[in-house]
């Protein structure tokens, strides 16, 4: 009898291997790893938005983009030569806009977009996504995770997430962002993994299209990426200023 439950143990050990060995990691754990490779800590970067019109016209803007920690961003205008030296700042959920010689700078919220087109300042200004998303499931689809991702607050841009990520390197293919109502907001996809700086492959084109503008198209492409450790008053809304002169 003894000899008979061991071999059903193996058996039953044997059917689930293929299980486990697909859920190595936990959801948490996958979506933290995704958050490293996209945007590891506290580091500098510059970011070419692109906005496309159904006409095929196109609106380019380039910035320089500042992380420290998980929550403080700082984004520096650098072109077109109408909007060089704006500024914005984001801590957590609190953004502001600093237009040059208009006085303080003015609050903005996460669905606005300071540069028009279909990404959003939340987009633009992204935190960690496991600041601000728990995750409420985890399965496979296509041979890669697919991450189920619920907003922990209502202040979050997008209610809801569906993530796909790639199992080789942990990093993500596929973003659908969706409201309370469950609508499609918009879906953003990574494109090009490549080293953009750093000696980690990650995406360097991010792409997105909304259902709700039809025809329009943004993108945005990543390039020389560094980590690099920033006194806690740079990102404050005194300091917003004189960011430029840490360049």
């Amino acid at each position: 009898m003894f000899k008979k439950l061991i071999f059903l143990a193996a058996l039953l050990a044997a059917a689930l291997l293929p299980w486990a060995s697909s859920f190595a990691l936990t959801g948490q754990e996958i979506l933290e790893r995704v958050d490293e490779n996209l945007q590891p800590g506290s580091l500098e970067m510059y970011r070419k938005l692109i906005n496309i019109e159904p006409n095929g016209s196109k609106k380019e803007f380039v910035l320089w983009f500042l992380k420290k920690d998980q929550d403080k961003v700082v984004t520096y205008f650098l072109s077109p030569a109408s909007e060089e030296g704006r500024a914005t700042l984001r801590l957590g959920d609190n953004m502001w806009l600093l237009i040059p010689n208009v006085g303080k700078p003015i609050r903005i919220t996460s669905l606005q977009s300071v540069v028009g087109g279909v990404f959003n300042n939340s987009d633009i200004m992204r935190l960690d996504y496991s600041v601000e998303y728990d995750v409420a499931g985890l399965s496979e689809e296509g041979g890669q995770y697919l991450l189920d991702l619920k907003a922990k607050t209502g202040q979050v841009a997008y209610d809801h997430l569906k993530m796909w990520v790639l199992k080789d390197g942990i990093i993500p293919t596929k973003v659908d962002c969706f409201a309370a109502t469950g609508l499609l907001i918009k879906t953003i996809t990574f494109k090009e993994p490549k080293d953009i700086g750093d000696g980690v492959v990650r995406p360097a084109v991010m792409e997105t299209e909304s259902p709700l503008q039809k025809g329009y198209k943004s993108v945005m492409i990543s390039a020389n990426l560094k980590k690099r450790d920033f006194q806690e008053e740079v990102f404050t809304l005194n300091y917003l200023p004189r960011i430029k002169d840490l360049r």
